[in-house]
């Protein structure tokens, strides 16, 4: 997978914008009452998603401010550090979780918008480990995004997905399966024109991307799709990018 810049990075920044507008507008919406309720996602209230996106978004303008000038913006945050945040980020108001999502989201706008245009390439690190592309963070923040704004369960489902997020995603999603030889022998995404081939076995599966997308992402159980024998369970979701950058 080549370094350069593979697209206008101004459109993909568009894109984050319009997500983080959407996200913004349902979570400015939220009572006190609403935002203390479960999410959907196991163990987490909808304060402890939204607290998690504004932590993943000061983590993504950090690796932003780390390629644009080369130096570390400050002590990086750790995975104890962030769990810590986030548990005592998670019970505040409504107001003020949307206060604090919106300065998080705002802020890497800014930083995107800093960043020179022969920086981009430059590579850093996830915190797992693997290393990719300063562009890349504006994948990640778009994905960040959508999936979670889904799990917050409130009105906004994966049907509200943008077309372009799903086929990126399906496209990453299904290289990186395809590469840990994830049993899935080919999927069709109806709605897109688009058949991926995973793997020389397993079973074939066709649906709307939005719901195949849904179900390769642990936020649906995949009923509504059509396949030719049992589905497998998806590996964790997102995996690293395949082929990586080293």
């Amino acid at each position: 997978m080549a370094i350069d810049l593979p697209e206008d990075h101004l459109a993909l920044l568009a894109s984050v914008d319009g997500a983080a507008a959407r996200l913004l507008a349902t979570v400015d919406a939220l009572t006190d009452r609403q935002a203390e309720a479960g999410s959907a996602l196991p163990g987490w209230s909808r304060g402890h998603v939204i607290t998690h996106i504004a932590r993943s978004a000061d983590v993504y303008r950090w690796l932003l401010g780390l390629a644009r000038t080369g130096v570390e913006p400050g002590p990086r945050a750790d995975a104890a550090t962030l769990e810590r945040a986030l548990r005592d980020g998670a019970r505040r108001p409504a107001a003020e979780l949307a206060a604090d999502l919106r300065g998080s989201l705002d802020a890497l706008r800014e930083a995107a918008a800093e960043m020179p245009g022969e920086r981009w390439p430059t590579l850093v690190s996830a915190l797992a480990g693997w290393r990719h592309p300063a562009w890349f963070v504006l994948h990640r923040a778009r994905r960040e995004i959508e999936t979670h704004h889904v799990d917050l369960a409130v009105g906004y489902t994966a049907a509200d997905w943008p077309e372009d997020y799903v086929a990126w995603a399906l496209d990453a999603t299904l290289t990186a399966l395809g590469a840990r030889a994830f049993p899935l022998a080919r999927v069709e995404a109806v709605d897109l024109g688009r058949v991926w081939n995973p793997a020389p076995e397993g079973p074939a599966v066709m649906g709307p991307g939005h719901e195949l997308l849904a179900w390769l992402s642990g936020r649906a159980d995949g009923a509504g799709l059509v396949t030719d024998g049992p589905l497998p369970s998806p590996p964790p979701w997102p995996q690293p990018p395949v082929p990586g950058w080293g």
